[in-house]
């Protein structure tokens, strides 16, 4: 056995020793379906697998894995879209799962507080909030398997947004283990805390590169008394935007959520999901998915409010059709339509997906403006522009000819649509991730089209919270311009 060989074996004997037979594992078939990213594009190896179950054990296998200067690459639900938590295929990485610590500890009812571990489901999380008669003001279509750790590390968003902020404005305090396995404990919530950087927002977003979070102490809200979901037909997104702005002036503290799909998204929905029926009986070139909400204080009119508004849309030729979901089973109905966009998608072959951004002011004219020119510039492709209009956040899609090979059409072509759809929303003033991360796939792209300050500053900060690199390497910091031409 070689030394290294013999290294990493006592390395996997400590690291057994430490969290026992649930904690850690080299079992290739318990292994494997961790090793792959939830859109199947990434795939890597790992020397094992842990899975502690506390805050402590996570810290002594972080000493542990900086004393053998052994990679970690922290996981939750694996249901990132940036490959963000999988390996790369050296296989010298360990594998840190979150989902054995998935305890909620108790919700202050009063305060509208409660702490829990990294690895609770988000779902989960939904289900306890409102046996409180509280909600968590977060949610998206992974609910069911993304955890409250990987929400935090990608500071993710979702269709709450418009009215809730992303992830970062619900954590309110914050456990982590750092690069040397020491305990920065900021649980504690205060509203006024000037006791210098504020370290807690430093971690969020941060991916795993500075610290693995394995607690939050999260805010909530009053649970909702009624909402109300309406679905329009609209001609161009021109019109969504206009739409946007009306309902914003009409309901204002009462929007949820407004969300905009094309035809093409639609059709493919309809076609994949079993039993899916269009809320509308004609297509449409756009639709917008809206929801209006209130607590107890507002929910009297709200039915009154939400067709007043659509009357006052109507009227104003803003929309060509529309509807009112008539109970909570239709309103469930109109969102699966929007949840099942990317799954759908998915079903019809290869697609390059972009996570992006613009000025809200601009998203209209960026969509109506850049599709034809995606298209254009690569024939047989169909561009498409989905989601969260209001916060300026679309996913931008580009589907691939029929017949394209998956995995070869994105290393080929898809590669260079990339690269053209990120050039365009830096034109436009926009971010090339909006909300799922940077991770692996866009971290050399992060690197060639972000200012060299705020490149140079993530690089500094890197260095000093992990010197060794051991904390997800290769995800989100890009290399310095010397060392990627090495």
């Amino acid at each position: 056995m070689s030394p290294r060989m013999n290294k990493m074996s006592r390395f996997c004997q400590a690291a057994h020793e430490l969290l026992g037979d649930r904690g850690f594992t080299q079992d290739a078939e318990l292994v494997a379906p961790w090793l792959t990213d939830w859109r199947g594009r990434y795939s890597g190896q790992a020397i094992g697998m842990a899975s502690p179950a506390s805050t402590e054990e996570v810290a002594s296998l972080v000493k542990l894995c900086a004393e053998n200067h052994v990679p970690i690459v922290p996981q939750g639900g694996n249901s990132g879209m940036s490959g963000g938590a999988t390996p790369d295929e050296t296989g010298k990485a360990l594998l840190l799962s979150l989902r054995r610590m998935n305890s909620i500890g108790a919700i202050d009812t009063e305060s509208g507080e409660v702490t829990c571990e990294a690895g609770v489901i988000l779902q989960t999380l939904h289900e306890a909030a409102e046996a409180k008669r509280l909600r968590f003001p977060l949610t998206l279509g992974g609910k069911g398997s993304a955890t409250i750790g990987g929400l935090i590390s990608t500071n993710a968003g979702g269709t709450q947004v418009l009215r809730h902020g992303s992830m970062r404005a619900q954590v309110l305090g914050i456990e982590a283990v750092m690069a040397d396995g020491s305990v920065f404990n900021s649980l504690v919530p205060l509203k006024k805390d000037n006791r210098g950087f504020d370290l807690k927002q430093l971690l969020i977003g941060s991916e795993g590169t500075l610290g693995i979070v394995t607690g939050a102490t999260l805010r909530l809200l009053p649970a909702l008394a009624d909402r109300v979901v309406l679905w329009a037909g609209l001609s161009s997104i021109g019109d969504a935007r206009k739409l946007l702005l009306h309902t914003q002036k009409e309901a204002q503290d009462l929007l949820e959520g407004f969300e905009v799909m094309p035809r093409h998204s639609l059709a493919a929905v309809l076609d994949h999901k079993p039993g899916a029926r269009s809320p509308l009986q004609e297509a449409h070139e756009w639709n917008a998915l809206i929801e209006l909400a209130a607590d107890a204080r507002d929910a009297d009119n709200l039915s009154e409010r939400a067709q007043s508004l659509l009357e006052s849309a109507s009227e104003a030729d803003l929309v060509e059709d529309a509807t009112i979901a008539m109970n909570e089973t239709q309103a469930e109905e109109f969102w699966s339509l929007r949840d099942e966009i990317a799954p759908a998608e998915r079903a019809l072959g290869p697609a390059m997906q972009h996570d992006i951004s613009v000025p809200v002011a601009k998203m209209a004219d960026f969509v109506s403006e850049t599709l034809p020119k995606v298209e254009a510039r690569f024939p047989g492709t169909t561009a498409v522009a989905f989601g969260h209009l209001g916060d300026g956040n679309v996913h931008y899609h580009v589907l691939a000819p029929k017949g394209a090979e998956r995995g070869t059409w994105e290393a080929d072509e898809g590669k260079a649509i990339s690269t053209f759809v990120h050039d365009l929303v830096t034109q436009w003033g926009g971010s090339i991730s909006a909300e799922h991360g940077i991770g692996q796939m866009k971290r050399d792209e992060l690197g060639r089209l972000g200012d060299p300050v705020h490149l140079a500053i993530m690089r500094q900060v890197k260095q000093a919270l992990d010197p060794q690199g051991i904390l997800n390497p290769g995800k989100l910091v890009p290399l310095a311009p010397e060392a990627s031409s090495l």
